[in-house]
């Protein structure tokens, strides 16, 4: 099909220029000493003998025209639709530079640059007007955002003048934890859950893998919660950052805008905060730094669960899930006893204690 109406276009190229050129030509020929004799309606003759020939003279030159479009198609379909955008409206803006300027370049003594030099200006500034629109599109962006960034950090003000703006991240919704901190009163100020973030939620939910669109309804059922059951204010931010793809990079850039926290437990994400210097407020952190103390010489009554990876040990957990490993309590495995606290090791995954069992003191 394409092939076609390439054909077709280099038809009606050939017919053209045979329609204008043929009764020169055939005028020509009705001179002597060729004396071809007078050619009826030459103008149409001539487009027809101009679009056959043309036709059989770009035969293989169809085909490499071909090739080209399909690459040029292939190369346009893979730019993002707003950088095509911003390109065209830099190429749009260049050419009308470049037809503001035509006109003083017209009125040049010399005809050659009068009639050349129109041509390269229009293409020179069309293909920087092109490149600049491309270039420039994150700041252009910016630019447009500001008017309605302004508008949305105005209401946010207007809600709560002395607020502390919490921003949830889609992980902190779907662990849940917040909601049982905001019930104590911990977090104060306004939470604040972006209209992308919930984008992202609801395609969790309607996941077809069953454990994600558990995760993703149990994160719209704590929103739910939040809202209804706990006395925090809680503010839906519909405005987005559109020229920004990934949803953790819009809440770092959301936190800039209203100067804000991010509520998080994922990694990544706070070491992103903390490289952007954008304050973070990870769940995990509080989570660790709110378990009991517990020091060497205590002593706690835990129950054995399961052996040790090293020879006779024995491993208990403390309500909060920190792990103790007792030595010797191999033998005390599904029983309650009293340990003694012989050392405690923070390590990156979390508290380790390491006990004895109090009966084995005693004998000693």
């Amino acid at each position: 099909m394409l092939k076609r109406i390439v054909q077709l276009f280099f038809a009606i190229l050939g017919g053209t220029v045979g329609f204008y050129v043929g009764p020169m030509l055939f005028a020509l020929l009705e001179r002597p000493p060729v004396n071809f004799g007078q050619v009826p309606i030459p103008d149409y003759i001539g487009a027809v003998l101009g679009a056959i020939l043309l036709i059989f003279v770009t035969g293989k030159l169809s085909d490499a025209a071909c090739s080209w479009i399909r690459w040029s198609e292939e190369r346009l379909a893979k730019v993002p639709a707003a950088d095509f955008i911003f390109g065209v409206m830099g190429l749009t803006v260049g050419l009308i530079v470049a037809y503001l300027l035509v006109p003083s370049i017209s009125t040049l003594p010399v005809p050659v640059l009068s009639d050349i030099l129109p041509i390269a200006i229009s293409t020179l500034f069309g293909y920087l007007g092109f490149r600049v629109g491309y270039k420039k599109r994150d700041e252009l962006v910016s630019i447009f955002s500001i008017g309605r960034l302004s508008r949305d950090k105005d209401k946010l003000k207007k809600d709560n003048q002395n607020a502390a703006y919490k921003i949830l991240d889609t992980s902190v919704i779907i662990d849940g934890r917040i909601a049982d901190i905001c019930r104590t009163g911990f977090v104060e100020g306004t939470l604040v859950i972006p209209g992308f973030v919930l984008e992202e939620l609801q395609h969790i939910a309607d996941s077809s893998d069953v454990l994600k669109r558990n995760r993703g309804r149990r994160g719209l059922d704590i929103l739910n919660k939040i809202q209804k059951e706990l006395k925090v204010k809680v503010l839906i931010y519909e405005g987005d950052f559109e020229d920004i793809h990934e949803v953790d990079s819009k809440l770092v850039k959301l936190a800039k805008v209203l100067s804000g926290k991010v509520v998080t437990n994922d990694y990544n994400l706070n070491k992103v905060c903390e490289l952007q210097n954008v304050p973070v407020l990870n769940i995990n952190d509080l989570a660790n730094a709110v378990k009991p103390v517990v020091l060497p010489g205590e002593e706690i009554n835990v129950q054995v669960i399961k052996d040790g990876k090293e020879h006779g040990q024995g491993v208990a957990y403390l309500d909060d899930g920190t792990m103790i490993v007792v030595e010797g309590g191999r033998d005390y495995i599904g029983k309650n006893i009293e340990v003694l606290v012989t050392s405690v090791l923070q390590t990156s995954a979390g508290r380790m204690i390491f006990a004895k069992p109090k009966l084995l003191e005693k004998a000693l």
